[in-house]
């Protein structure tokens, strides 16, 4: 079979098992529709670095995030990354996908889509893996891709792949990292830059996020991602986009960018957390830091925001909210 004929052949595999409307494909980026409600809202949660079979705390969270996603009556669930420790899946048949994933998120309420993005611990497995179609045929709740969109016509979110923007994973020698298809380095970004600032110039949603998984601002334990401001940032704040959401530190945070409207939001606490580790410096935007386990609900109207940020008992912790005025017609 040729190249090409591979290609469209697992491409074609993936359209017919995810069941999913792709309104067009580009070489990075797909797009997939995902209607809001009747009323024309949407509602979901965020979570991040989670997949432990459960420990630390991972099912505590997961009965918590089922609570409030019935409450909510979410339409999906949005993970940052770092789906399975500590070094992804070793193959499309691993354990370790219905452990960490299947046998405990297993609420009523979460039986819904699950968008997910991959971490730098994915990209110590197989990635391909973990990007696979066959992992929808032992659990249909899961689509997982390096980079794509989530159209919703009230919200448009952009899934950004941003291990590879990350040089030192390229020289460590701690850890070994699987990166077929990204090499050469440089050469994927541009692309994927160029991709992603095109989808987001043409977007008409009434509000734009960025799910990534490494933060742009962050003072926890990684800090920010230089990498991430010099190159993902300028296009953020010169298209308009409302919020960055991503994992990486284990911690809740919500921090305000200091020269454009865009809220930075820290979404990494689904299992293991790291207490008190937090920088002391460079607070500069922050309103609201938690080093314990938890999440992060999403609910959208064409012209309201509210985010909340629970803790591994379900409590409120913090609360973002952003309003807007409607699209006026010509």
């Amino acid at each position: 079979m040729s190249g090409f004929s591979n290609m469209f052949m697992k491409f074609f595999l993936f359209t017919i098992s995810f069941g999913l409307c792709i309104l067009y494909a580009s070489a990075e980026l797909h797009k997939f529709a995902h209607s809001s409600k009747h009323d024309g809202s949407l509602n979901f949660l965020v979570l991040g670095d989670w997949g432990r079979r459960g420990a630390y705390n991972q099912s505590e969270v997961a009965f918590q995030m089922g609570k409030v996603g019935e409450k909510l009556d979410i339409d999906f669930v949005v993970s940052t990354g770092d789906n399975f420790y500590d070094n992804g899946l070793t193959s499309d048949n691993d354990t370790a996908f219905e452990e960490s994933f299947t046998n405990v998120y297993t609420a009523k309420s979460l039986q819904k889509q699950w968008y997910s993005v991959l971490g730098n611990h994915d990209y110590r497995g197989d990635v391909e893996a973990q990007l696979s179609p066959f992992l929808r045929e032992i659990d249909n709740r899961w689509l997982c891709l390096r980079s794509f969109i989530v159209d919703s016509e009230l919200v448009e979110i952009f899934f950004v792949d941003t291990t590879p923007f990350v040089g030192e994973y390229f020289t460590e020698k701690k850890h070994k990292y699987d990166w077929q298809s990204i090499i050469p380095q440089k050469s994927y970004i541009t692309n994927l830059l160029k991709d992603l600032e095109l989808a987001i110039k043409e977007s008409t949603a009434q509000w734009k996020i960025v799910v990534g998984h490494h933060a742009i601002r962050s003072v926890g334990h990684h800090g920010d991602t230089q990498e991430l401001i010099n190159q993902l940032l300028p296009i953020l704040q010169e298209n308009d986009v409302d919020f960055y959401m991503n994992g990486h530190d284990h911690c809740l945070e919500h921090i305000s960018d200091t020269e454009s409207s865009i809220q930075f939001l820290t979404s990494g606490a689904g299992s293991k957390a790291w207490r008190g580790d937090i920088h002391k410096t460079n607070q500069r935007g922050l309103h609201f830091f938690y080093d314990g386990q938890g999440f992060m609900s999403v609910k959208l109207t064409q012209t309201d925001a509210t985010i909340e940020f629970y803790d591994v008992y379900g409590n409120v912790l913090h609360r973002l909210t952003s309003s807007k005025n409607l699209h006026s017609s010509m």
